[in-house]
């Protein structure tokens, strides 16, 4: 058996054994159950509320629920932006990095508040400890919540009989950190550090290189060797789906991904949260096996996308495969593109990390994803262009997810001549139109700055590849972008005026559109009367609804893409499968 699938398949097992009893501790933390952790800090939780004069055991409308939303981010980002600017000054800055310029600061606020967490800048030489910590891993924490708390707010719309409210903004963001993303942060960062993951406030550290260089007529007999505070920032960058790293080079740097192990479990951390909260749903809904039907369509699309990226990568550069250029790294692997990738990772788990990222949202890499072959570079850009819903960001994915859903519901019901319904809410106009916003508003968010940046003179220069991938380099980055993800094709040069705000843009306009319309849906359903089950009622969790789900997923990103795929990864493949 090739030993690159067999990993992969571990894997999957392992994360599907997690799903259950996660999924379950998720649901009791939302419902307020008792669940060990939140027994022990209610009463700091109460002091909280108290402190901050929040009423938690009112309720709010979805438009207040979106306004709290939004007031919450926009503070967040107005702090982390004057951070930027003024990290000069500040303490916790011991190699003396300077302010972060207008546009970039604009860029990263806007993309940590997102859980985009884009980077347009190398972190060991651009941001201090000071910005990193208060600044960048609090917002991870602070936007991986505000995903969760939406989510909730979409699944009390389906179990609310007849009311108003969806739930308290506050209470259910309170409730995330503090029971779910805060401990797993703390428990992943120790297992980290212990695998040699840096966790320090000291400089730099100063090293004697063994032969010394020349650059630029200067003698170099020193090394400057980043590190500061990683393994707190690289856990919640990974289970919140954020994604951003302390260094330039992410999970590939030694010092935050040392090895196998640490490989692993952080890979684990992308998707234990998206897979498990389609558990939380199928539990709060009273319907379990509603839960398991999300998670199996999102396998369907996952496999083969992991398939595919380690077939066409095993498979290497058939440019250097007619040369008969031998590219044997290891007796456990021949052939195959190693180029981009860490030895110590290989084929196997660059590509299930790489799957896993674009799908879960996250945008952290192991590997130089610039490098990859054509088609396997384009199925992760495919997996974002289709909405971020195959597992997606915590939160966000599930409720995109049920977006597909109200519309294949929908379209169902028309197939049988009967008013669609799903968990016993009546879907209607009102619901399909805010799904529609859901499935679109990304794809506007992506193809028109797009399609300004390969007219502009200014935006085309930032290019460093001709024809096919360079045009793959400018559409991934606004894909990436328009779907909060922050993974990077590389090899473009972003940190211009004219990136910085564009994919600013696309981040802030995708993210807080598309949760104004889910809260919307969410408001609408809570109000509606639950209808029993009848003999006509459409069942929505047997396979042929869930193959149906799967192919309304997959026309819509096929119709709206494949023009531009076909521009860029598509010719490309064709261009060097030339004998």
């Amino acid at each position: 058996m090739n030993t690159d699938f067999l990993q992969a398949g571990i894997f999957i097992f392992v994360l599907l054994l997690l799903v259950k009893p996660f999924g379950t501790y998720i649901a009791k933390i939302f419902e307020g159950k008792p669940a060990g952790v939140n027994g022990i800090l209610l009463r700091f939780e109460r002091m909280i509320y108290s402190f901050c004069g929040i009423k938690y055991q009112e309720g709010m409308t979805w438009k207040t629920y979106a306004i709290s939303v939004i007031i919450f981010n926009i503070i967040g980002l107005v702090f982390l932006y004057i951070l930027q600017r003024v990290q000069s000054v500040l303490f916790l800055n011991p190699m003396g990095m300077a302010s972060v310029p207008p546009d970039l600061s604009f860029n990263t606020a806007v993309s940590f508040v997102t859980n985009t967490n884009w980077q347009s800048y190398s972190g060991e030489t651009t941001m201090g400890y000071l910005t990193q910590i208060f600044g960048l891993t609090v917002q991870n924490f602070l936007s991986a919540a505000t995903g969760m708390a939406v989510l909730l707010a979409v699944i009390r719309g389906f179990i609310n009989r007849q009311k108003e409210t969806i739930g308290n903004f506050w209470v259910d963001i309170t409730r995330t950190i503090l029971y779910i993303l805060l401990p797993l942060s703390i428990c992943l960062s120790l297992v980290l550090v212990s695998q040699g993951v840096v966790q320090t406030f000291k400089p730099y550290a100063k090293a004697h290189v063994i032969q010394p260089i020349t650059i630029h007529h200067k003698v170099i007999k020193t090394q400057i060797i980043a590190r500061g505070p990683v393994a707190s920032q690289t856990a919640i960058a990974q289970l919140g789906t954020n994604g951003g790293g302390f260094f330039n080079a992410n999970a590939s740097h030694p010092f935050a991904n040392p090895n196998a192990l640490s490989n692993f479990l952080e890979m684990l951390a992308i998707l234990l949260i998206p897979a498990s909260l389609c558990y939380t749903f199928g539990y709060m809904v009273k319907d379990k096996r509603q839960g398991w039907a999300l998670l199996a369509a999102m396998f369907i699309i996952f496999i083969p996308s992991l398939w595919a990226v380690m077939h066409f990568e095993q498979i290497g550069n058939p440019l250097l495969n007619h040369l008969n250029v031998n590219q044997k790294m290891s007796s456990l692997q021949s052939g195959g593109n190693m180029e981009g990738k860490e030895a110590r990772f290989g084929i196997a788990d660059s590509a299930i990390w790489t799957v896993s990222t674009t799908a879960a949202s996250n945008g952290s890499v192991n590997s130089m994803l610039d490098s990859y072959m054509p088609i396997s570079g384009m199925v992760p850009m495919w997996l974002m262009q289709l909405g971020e819903v195959i597992f997606g960001g915590v939160g966000s994915g599930l409720y995109g997810m049920l977006a597909f859903v109200i519309v294949a519901v929908f379209m169902a019901g028309l197939m049988i001549g009967r008013t669609p319904e799903y968990l016993g809410k009546k879907i209607e106009s009102y619901e399909i139109k805010m799904a529609a916003l859901i499935l679109l508003i990304p794809h506007l968010c992506v193809l028109i700055p797009t399609a300004i940046a390969v007219v502009l003179p200014s935006a085309r220069q930032a290019i460093l590849n001709p024809g096919p991938h360079g045009f793959s380099e400018i559409l991934y980055a606004f894909t990436s972008a328009g779907n909060n993800n922050g993974s990077a094709f590389a090899g473009l040069s972003t940190n211009t005026f004219f990136y910085n705000v564009t994919l600013g843009l696309s981040m802030f306009f995708s993210r807080f559109l598309t949760i104004i319309a889910a809260l919307a849906i969410a408001g609408s359903l809570s109000k509606k009367k639950i209808i029993p089950t009848s003999p006509g009622t459409l069942v929505t969790y047997q396979p042929v609804f869930i193959i149906f789900l799967v192919m309304i997923i997959l026309i819509v990103g096929a119709l709206t893409f494949f023009p531009a795929l076909a521009l860029g990864p598509i010719a490309e493949h064709f261009l060097i499968a030339k004998p």
